[in-house]
């Protein structure tokens, strides 16, 4: 069920907005043992030193920030797509940390941010997309129904929360081609569905 589920990019001075509502996703997600880079316990400090830290990179529009919010305009996840890159891949992005709470998982949530880092990776003019993932997780599922390939797994590549060890899956996505119409393309996202793909 994901009617109920809006996602929008976020200001930079949104992002510093919903701080507090940022850091509670992450701590959640953290505690839930995802493995996005942070170990338990996780402080609140360090989780909203973590999000000024993106506000900073969405005000340098080095990146863009894309939140999930439920009907009763409550957080429910966030998604980021990295779109600053080295001279040699104008073209590529980077996806990064898909967070969605505990309370809101099983509602299409997911795969709503996932449409929207698409259409944002568009409007960035953006045709190669690339993640990484915990290996075996439940994100691999939801990345392989969105037609993401699998390129190939690291074992032993990071830790989880508690400190084990965990194999890490990468993942990269070709954009088609979509017919230019950025207005229809962004009505799409915040309803969720994919831009007007040429087909």
């Amino acid at each position: 069920m994901t009617d109920a589920i809006t996602v929008r990019a976020l200001s930079a001075a949104e992002a510093h907005a919903h701080a507090d509502a940022l850091a509670d996703v992450l701590i959640d997600c953290v505690e839930g043992g995802a493995s996005v880079s942070f170990m338990l316990p996780i402080s609140r400090a360090t989780a909203l030193a973590f999000w000024r830290s993106v506000a900073e990179g969405v005000a340098h529009g080095e990146r863009v920030l894309l939140a999930a919010f439920d009907n009763n305009a409550r957080l429910a996840g966030t998604a980021q797509l990295v779109v600053a890159q080295p001279e040699n891949q104008p073209h590529r992005a980077d996806v990064a940390k898909v967070l969605v709470c505990r309370a809101a998982r099983g509602r299409g949530v997911g795969q709503r941010l996932m449409q929207a880092v698409e259409a944002a990776a568009y409007a960035a003019g953006k045709t190669v997309l690339v993640l990484d993932t915990v290996t075996g997780g439940a994100a691999e599922r939801l990345y392989t129904r969105a037609g993401w390939q699998r390129v190939g797994a690291v074992p032993n590549y990071a830790l989880m929360p508690d400190g084990a060890l965990c194999g890490t899956t990468f993942y990269h996505k070709q954009l088609a081609a979509f017919d230019a119409n950025p207005a229809q393309d962004a009505r799409n996202a915040s309803e969720g569905r994919m831009p007007n793909m040429r087909r």
